[in-house]
């Protein structure tokens, strides 16, 4: 199943849904209702097996809403904790993984499908940079999980962009605090979870993101350094997580390149779907175009371009 959040026209508070091939199907009076909308999609993957039966019906017979008709919101848009993997994929012909390792994102940072990534009014971050991941849904509380029982933590799948700033270089502002990872709106997550069951292996997806309709980010999940067992293992090593965290997976920094004003990006994961966003920076900066092509970028291109010369 596809769940989603949803406002329709008539406005207030977002409702949780299925995503079908027929629309968008409320599921509202089948789920225990939370105080937020987050809280209703914790208690959603909390009684998930028990209301399933109810929302196979819903799926198949309940009142469905053209896609169009709505406006999909994050469907987790509060999460209690964003634990976020530092790079985590095959990179710079590398033959040894380097040591896995997180950072917490700001939960204030989500936003979801149709919003707008908004850049800070700062000068001091060199440039801003997009990094489209795989991100699991965690069904909590769990704590110290093996991975060979990784499945008992993970309710689903959705996507999430890591927006972020960079000092100098890939870089990322403020140098040692990943507090460049966190401004408001750096943190686009959707469209939908897609439960577990419905990708056979986290660690054969497809991830593509496109901006102004220019392919950058285009890898497969099947190339990370840690696969999804050991990061689950390695996040409830820590700390416990609970019923609607995530753990962003990481991404291949081959694919990086700058956002700037009046972009629009659109960001797919196989078996998941795709959404779009787009880009406002209040001081109109302005980047080279595309992959990122700086010294220390790794996309091979910039690495022959910007490879010293004999003297």
């Amino acid at each position: 199943m596809r769940l989603v959040l949803f406002e329709t026209a008539a406005g207030g508070d977002p409702q949780p849904g299925l995503l079908t091939e027929r629309g968008v199907v409320s599921i509202a009076p089948a789920v225990r209702p939370g105080h937020t909308p987050q809280g209703t999609m914790g208690h959603l993957i909390d009684d998930f097996e028990a209301v399933r039966p109810a929302l196979e019906r819903l799926a198949r017979t309940g009142e469905a809403r053209p896609l169009a008709d709505v406006r999909l919101r994050p469907p987790l848009p509060r999460p209690g904790k964003i634990l976020a993997c530092i790079a985590n994929y095959w990179e710079h012909g590398a033959l040894e993984a380097r040591p896995l390792n997180m950072f917490l994102k700001n939960p204030d940072a989500v936003i979801g499908p149709e919003d707008t990534i908004v850049l800070p009014e700062l000068t001091e971050p060199w440039i801003f940079m997009h990094e489209a991941e795989l991100a699991l849904v965690i069904k909590g509380p769990a704590k110290q999980v093996a991975r060979d029982h990784w499945t008992s933590a993970v309710f689903g799948y959705t996507g999430l962009i890591d927006v972020s700033a960079r000092g100098e270089g890939r870089r990322t502002w403020k140098a040692g605090s990943w507090l460049g990872k966190s401004f408001d709106t750096f943190a686009p997550i959707g469209p939908c979870i897609t439960t577990r069951d419905e990708i056979a292996n986290p660690n054969d997806v497809h991830v593509r993101f496109w901006v102004d309709g220019q392919l950058r980010h285009n890898y497969n999940t099947d190339d990370m350094e840690h696969l999804v067992p050991e990061l689950v293992e390695f996040a409830t090593g820590i700390m416990t997580l609970n019923s609607g965290d995530l753990i962003a997976c990481g991404t291949n920094h081959e694919g990086l390149g700058p956002l700037q004003d009046g972009e629009v990006v659109d960001f797919e994961i196989q078996g998941i779907g795709r959404m779009r966003c787009y880009v406002r920076d209040p001081l109109k900066r302005t980047w080279e175009k595309g992959i990122y092509m700086g010294a220390d970028s790794t996309n091979p291109e910039a690495v022959r371009r910007n490879r010293p010369r004999a003297s």
